[in-house]
């Protein structure tokens, strides 16, 4: 039987800017910036109090709670406190699986030190964030990575949650299907559609039903309603692509103007290969039309692609018409498909002219 901790920052950005900012301390406030396309990357608990979250417009925040703070992304800031969090995970194993700047899976049944207990070494490490960061950070127990990630949502914030294996399967059909991790909104209103309001109903459907309805997500939720996850926590995982996008504040349908971001985002894209030492054979163009559909064209070389192959193989990707007739607010590019690690990495060398 496995020990999986989930370790999960309470508002992680907004809780760092307060900690750093007396000012704002008890006061509703958001990460971010007030242009017309921004969203809510963080908000502290008194902002979603008037019901402000994270990934929500920002018109819409402020007009929930005009006296929002909005203050901008500090992300220097932010990596370094994470740093310093999965430090402190690393004392006690080096099975840490890290799932963004805030939160991590912790694999405890052997540890480096401390108690056996996962619970109790849950609490040491909450303890230790809270001493060398003055943050909080939620934490969930149990025998595997789904039921652990439930368990760390269970009491925020500042909470501690333990799911036992003899109360997984009883937990889970009491539970609502939009707490199940991986059942996004327009999942739950699928599901509600078809009477599935708590895990007892999604428990009562068979293999094929789920499959016919959700596809390969069904198998999923058919083992995650019985308690069955045998995913591994694995410490460190190859990037399988790279990519760069923005939004724009304005809507572009000048096409020498769309070109020239499209050049400034591939440069950013190229950057991240370097930093990362990858490059690949598949381009991906996105692009998010004016009324937010949105596109994806894809082109494969034979061999991995150069930045400046790359510029021009993406200049013909742009769909010119409907740019120009409809207008588009994002633009990404994504390069995946790596090359053999065999291959020798050719990486830009920098010349200083004196």
């Amino acid at each position: 039987m496995r020990k999986i901790i989930h370790i999960d920052m309470d508002s992680f950005f907004a809780s760092v800017e307060q900690r750093d900012f007396p000012e704002h301390r008890g006061k509703p406030l958001v990460v971010g910036y007030r242009g017309p396309r921004s969203v809510v990357a963080a908000a502290s608990y008194e902002a979603r109090k008037f019901g402000v979250y994270s990934a929500m417009p920002m018109s819409i925040a402020l007009r929930k709670c005009p006296q929002l703070i909005v203050v901008p992304h500090r992300f220097g800031v932010y990596k370094d406190v994470s740093d310093k969090i999965r430090s402190i995970f690393q004392e006690y194993t080096d099975l840490v699986e890290p799932l963004s700047l805030d939160e991590a899976f912790l694999d405890v049944t052997e540890v480096k030190k401390g108690p056996p207990s996962a619970s109790l070494i849950a609490m040491e490490i909450k303890k230790e964030i809270r001493k060398q960061t003055n943050l909080t950070a939620s934490a969930g127990v149990s025998y595997n990575k789904f039921l652990a990630k439930i368990a760390s949502d269970m009491d925020k914030p500042d909470g501690f949650y333990l799911i036992k294996p003899e109360d997984a399967e009883s937990f889970l059909e009491e539970l609502d299907v939009g707490l199940f991790f991986g059942v996004g909104e327009k999942t739950k209103q699928k599901m509600h559609r078809m009477s599935i309001f708590k895990g007892s109903d999604l428990k009562s459907l068979p293999l094929s039903d789920l499959v016919k309805h959700f596809g390969k997500a069904g198998s999923y939720f058919y083992n995650a309603v019985r308690g069955i996850d045998d995913r591994p926590v694995i410490s460190h995982r190859e990037p399988k692509s790279v990519s760069a996008e923005r939004t724009f504040e304005t809507d572009l349908t000048d096409l020498v103007e769309v070109k020239d971001k499209l050049t400034d985002i591939v440069d950013i894209m190229w950057r991240r290969c370097n930093a990362k030492e990858k490059t690949g054979k598949t381009l991906t163009l996105k692009l998010r039309f004016a009324d937010f559909s949105t596109i994806t064209r894809s082109t494969t070389s034979p061999k991995a692609y150069t930045k400046t192959a790359i510029e021009a193989a993406m200049q013909k990707l742009l769909p010119v018409q409907d740019i120009q007739e409809q207008g588009i607010r994002l633009l990404g590019v994504t390069i995946s498909n790596f090359r053999d690690e065999k291959q020798p990495y050719t990486k830009q060398l920098k010349i200083d002219f004196f």
